[in-house]
């Protein structure tokens, strides 16, 4: 894009989803502009349903380096990048557009946010679990599930209402990782038995469970438990607060939304921003307004 003697270029990228208004993606993202010291970037958000997201990203013009996508986006995006890298392929699911030459490329950063987070909690150090339970089987839970494959997890439990989607079940085939399945309803008799409990349920929808164990006696979970809850609004969530109860150590979403955002912002602009300040801005944001 040419621009005048002394003009800035400018540069845009937003998150997209529905609901979005909450999305803390514009604080980390301007973050880390800043951070960067690129004046030219702006980061939005747009609430865009699956029936509008074709339409909006293909009238967007070259200014633009690159989305983020949020639910239920994820697997719709898939459809619409020109090439994807080998996660998002394998996982099924695209939270990251980045226009080239030649189209649309799509990424998935939430392997990558969620093993880094997990990292971060002691998995690997404290704790290094080969087994683990996944309440949801969705496009977030099939991130998840590649990331405790590269962390080391070899057996999985995923605790849903109905069915487990056929294409969740067949990744951990891929990944060699042995899957059953549970009943949500049920989970709470056998969540205590792992040392990894992880929720990609949205919010609201693990309070049934949560409710089951704060209901029941504390301190039941393994030594060294994690249990984290990919909802970040409103922590500590119920789930986060059963944790506790359980004596597991909790971890919020926001720590995975952080580290996808900080590789989001390296593939849109090519440069690494420093995590500490994304981290200092998402702590800070949601210390003021819980969102």
């Amino acid at each position: 894009m040419p621009t005048e003697p002394g003009q800035v270029l400018i540069r845009r990228a937003a998150v997209l989803g529905s609901p979005i208004e909450h999305s803390l993606s514009p604080t980390l993202h301007r973050a880390a502009y800043a951070a960067l010291g690129l004046d030219g970037w702006q980061y939005d958000r747009f609430e865009v349903d699956e029936a509008a997201l074709g339409d909006f990203v293909a009238q967007l013009g070259p200014e633009w380096a690159g989305l983020s996508l949020t639910m239920p986006l994820k697997e719709q995006a898939l459809l619409l990048a020109h090439t994807c890298d080998p996660v998002a392929l394998k996982t099924g699911a695209v939270n990251t557009l980045v226009a080239e030459d030649d189209g649309w490329h799509g990424y998935n950063t939430d392997v990558y946010g969620v093993g880094a987070a997990l990292v971060d909690a002691g998995v690997g150090t404290s704790v290094s679990p080969t087994s683990a339970l996944v309440l949801g089987s969705g496009a977030t839970a099939r991130s998840v599930l590649a990331a405790l494959a590269g962390l080391g997890v070899v057996r999985v439990t995923f605790a849903v209402r109905k069915d487990a989607r056929a294409s969740t079940l067949a990744q951990a085939n891929d990944h060699g990782i042995e899957a059953r399945v549970v009943a949500l309803a049920d989970v709470d008799k056998v969540a205590h038995d792992f040392p990894l409990v992880i929720s990609t349920l949205p919010h609201g929808a693990a309070d049934a469970f949560a409710a089951e164990v704060l209901a029941g006696p504390p301190g039941r979970s393994p030594s060294g438990a994690i249990w984290m809850d990919v909802v970040y609004a409103d922590w500590p969530t119920r789930f986060g607060v059963a944790a506790e109860h359980a004596g597991a150590r909790p971890v919020s979403g926001l720590e995975m939304l952080i580290h996808q955002a900080v590789r989001q912002v390296e593939l849109m602009t090519g440069q690494r921003p420093p995590l500490d300040v994304v981290q200092q801005a998402g702590h800070a944001a949601t210390a003021t307004d819980g969102a």
